[in-house]
């Protein structure tokens, strides 16, 4: 009989997630069904979603169950296959990260190639983060040439992104918030970014201010509470905002307090709207075409923390990622 490894979430958090909500189990490796693959995870994904899913509320994705594995976005190897469409040896990218060998459905995988770009830019740059990056930069933000562009959490997988889709598309000025004076720098000697604060050397909206004396015409939102009243203030007349995330509530076990100044919306005429990347499916082809021709250009840079070690480790990086340690996408190698 042979065992893998798999992590369960053994509590609901309150507040910040520790090593104790997570548990380490022992399991037997499946054997597919007719229409199943087993694969052997190469890499997995930690992103700021799955806090969310810790906590028993209902939202756009079912929450995680007590005693149950995690899942995520992964990459693996296919080891046996009960579907034509895969053959032992292929790479596919999957939604059943946390578990050294996962069972999946052929229906539910894609096939990946190591030899066109990394297996780790499938879960990043090319993946779910970058779409939502794109599409909610041009599509629910109406991003236009010209614009200037304010990006929080922009060291992060999909901050890191709009920022630089931004320039590339014509941006007048692109500034982002980041954690640490190394990925102000990185910001901004690396990625092009024309302005970069760290959010904790003073309020949000002074460093804001400065660094936007103009005022802001979009807003990507990663980050919520100060960072969105701070953008509302910077927001020139039909500002739009898209709100993808919003990190720094996330662990907070009170309600948190809304934007003080939301009647700006109103005197501005902004336009705040929510996004989901499921939603932009159908911008798919033509993200992976024009930012993989961006990469190849060098035109377009990314980053990848990358935390060795397998599964033992996920829970670490993810905790890691809530604390901001990461650089870019975060990443677990098996």
């Amino acid at each position: 009989m042979t065992t893998a490894l798999e992590v369960r979430l053994a509590s609901r958090p309150k507040g910040w997630p520790t090593e104790d909500n997570f548990e380490i189990a022992e399991v037997e490796v499946p054997t597919p069904a007719e229409g199943q693959i087993l694969v052997r995870n190469v890499v997995m994904s930690v992103d700021p979603y799955m806090r969310g899913r810790m906590n028993d509320t209902k939202s756009y994705v079912a929450p995680y169950q007590v005693g149950a594995p995690l899942e995520g976005g992964a990459v693996g190897e296919v080891v046996t296959s009960n579907s034509p469409d895969f053959a032992v040896g292929d790479h596919v990218l999957h939604g059943l990260g946390w578990r050294e060998y996962a069972l999946v459905n052929a229906k539910h995988a894609v096939k990946v190639d190591g030899n066109v770009a990394p297996l780790t830019t499938y879960l990043g740059v090319l993946g779910m983060p970058g779409l939502t990056a794109y599409a909610g930069l041009l599509a629910t933000a109406e991003f236009k040439p010209g614009d200037a562009v304010f990006v929080s959490g922009a060291a992060g997988a999909v901050g890191q992104i709009v920022g630089q889709i931004a320039r590339l598309k014509g941006a007048s000025r692109v500034i982002g918030s980041a954690g640490s004076a190394e990925k102000v720098k990185h910001l901004t000697e690396e990625l092009g970014f024309d302005a970069a604060f760290n959010y904790k050397d003073g309020p949000v909206a002074e460093q804001l201010a400065k660094a936007a004396p103009d005022g802001i015409d979009v807003y990507f939102d990663n980050v919520g509470g100060e960072h969105l009243e701070a953008a509302i203030n910077s927001l020139n007349l039909n500002g739009r905002v898209t709100i993808c995330g919003a990190i720094s509530q996330y662990n907070s076990s009170e309600p948190p307090t809304g934007p003080r100044n939301i009647i700006q919306v109103l005197s501005k005429r902004l336009t705040i709207r929510g996004m989901l990347v499921g939603d932009h499916q159908a911008l798919q082809p033509k993200f992976v075409e024009e930012v993989a021709a961006w990469i190849a250009k060098g035109d377009l840079k990314y980053s990848e923390t990358i935390v060795e070690g397998g599964v033992r480790k996920a829970p670490e990086a993810f905790l890691g990622l809530l604390k901001g340690e990461n650089t870019g996408k975060m990443l677990v190698k098996f």
